[in-house]
């Protein structure tokens, strides 16, 4: 049931559009009186479709495609929400009717407050107008006077950093630049409502921080509502206290972020697992799969702080391939931490040749407990021809545990753990004195 406090709420809503096919281009041979019969059948859906306001779909076979099917949840003001799943499970539709862009086929949506929404590069602005002129066209749109605009216009500029090509015309600058304008005009203009979704993985890894830092901000000290569409587990679990997991269309589950993240990262590893045969090259190579293996070599997706583990690489060789160099990278919310490369140690194998694993092992990596994923790539022996494509996302694991494990204490400490940097590297404290101190942890 909807509270006073609820912001919004979405019941049983379903999207669906109309395909149109072509079943003469399935058949090798047709009669004239069937191609005749064929587009006067078509021509009179056609007729019937603009009649009654219905889409006009080309071809001649129509079929109905849900793109969302029966989705329901309720969002609390204040509440910073991810919404997850793979490319082509209903996110950017499901934002496009929360942002009023295109309405449902069926169901009901409540929406208190204002809404800003960011949803690709350029969203919004006018090509032919210079970044000031899109600034305060912005603030028209989501209903802001001049005076509210020019009060965060300096704000704006500055987070944005495009001071310099601030009169110069939007079509003229680059994506990075278009998304940090647009999503500083989208922050700082006071929505009630703000609807991000993955156009902040045009931005550099420093501005995306920046951006994710934003976020938190305003749904933490201005109490304003955050919806965040993102393949970056780790930047969902970090910023976001609710997930929404979108399978095909419906709503897998809804729930606490971490919990959501799990369940999907399970599910989707367990998939790509297999889907890594697929991806295939000349060189008659490909990987197989990735392993995570703890410090009793046994296969996970968890892991304490500090604990050693091992990323497998099972790939297939269909002939000899002489001196090839894997390289293998970990990743955290906010990009590349540290990985291992044969290229740097020259410590490939002399060969590989059917099926097979090549195995790296880190010791004692102090990780906080967050999300991080795993990147594979296979060299031939001049280091520049790959082997097969890289496998970005071919594994993940989660880092669990509280500040009690680092020698911390209080819930202070545990949601620093969640939202710094992701790797903590040794370090002792130098006092006035003279005398040294270190943390708990490194001391163990």
């Amino acid at each position: 049931m909807t509270t006073s406090d609820t912001v919004i709420s979405v019941e049983n809503v379903s999207k669906s559009y109309l395909l149109g096919h072509n079943s003469s281009q399935r058949e090798h041979y047709h009669s004239l009186r069937e191609v005749l019969v064929r587009n006067a059948k078509e021509f009179a859906r056609k007729t019937r479709d603009m009649l009654t306001g219905r889409p006009i779909v080309q071809g001649d076979e129509v079929e109905e495609f849900f793109a969302l099917q029966d989705v329901s949840f309720e969002i609390n003001r204040g509440e910073r929400v991810g919404i997850i799943g793979r490319n082509g499970a209903g996110k950017s539709t499901l934002l496009k009717i929360l942002s009023r862009i295109t309405e449902p086929t069926k169901g009901r949506i409540k929406i208190s407050g204002r809404v800003a929404s960011l949803l690709e590069v350029g969203t919004g602005f006018h090509p032919e107008l210079s970044g000031r002129e899109n600034i305060f066209l912005n603030g028209s749109i989501l209903g802001m006077s001049r005076k509210e605009i020019q009060k965060k216009f300096d704000e704006i500029v500055s987070f944005a950093e495009v001071e310099k090509f601030l009169d110069t015309p939007v079509k003229r600058y680059s994506s990075g630049m278009y998304v940090r304008l647009a999503f500083a005009v989208a922050a700082h203009l006071e929505p009630e409502i703000l609807i991000v979704d993955e156009v902040l993985a045009v931005g550099d890894a420093k501005f995306q921080k920046k951006c994710l830092g934003k976020m938190e901000e305003v749904s933490s000290k201005e109490g304003r509502t955050v919806l965040f569409v993102s393949h970056n587990m780790g930047a969902v679990s970090a910023l976001c206290s609710k997930a929404l997991w979108l399978d095909s269309g419906v709503a897998r589950r809804y729930g606490p972020a971490n919990d959501i993240v799990n369940l999907h990262l399970s599910d989707v590893t367990t998939a790509d697992d297999l889907s890594l045969l697929s991806k295939k090259s000349s060189s008659g190579f490909s990987f197989r799969k990735v392993v995570i293996r703890n410090s009793q070599n046994i296969e996970t997706k968890t892991l304490k702080p500090a604990e050693s583990f091992v990323i497998e690489i099972h790939y297939r060789a269909k002939q000899k391939i002489e001196r090839p160099f894997f390289w293998v990278d970990v990743a955290g919310p906010y990009g590349r931490l540290f990985g291992a490369s044969m290229i740097f140690d020259n410590l490939c194998p002399e060969y590989v040749e059917g099926d097979g694993v090549v195995s790296c092992r880190f010791s004692r990596v102090t990780l906080l407990p967050q999300t991080y994923s795993i990147t594979v790539r296979a060299r031939a022996k001049n280091g520049l021809d790959s082997l097969a494509p890289k496998i970005t996302g071919a594994a993940v694991f989660q880092v669990t545990g509280t500040g009690a494990d680092y020698g911390m204490a209080g819930d202070l400490a545990d949601y620093y753990l969640q939202h710094d940097t992701p790797m903590i590297v040794p370090y002792e404290w130098i006092y006035s004195d003279g005398t040294t101190a270190s943390p708990k942890w490194q001391r163990s």
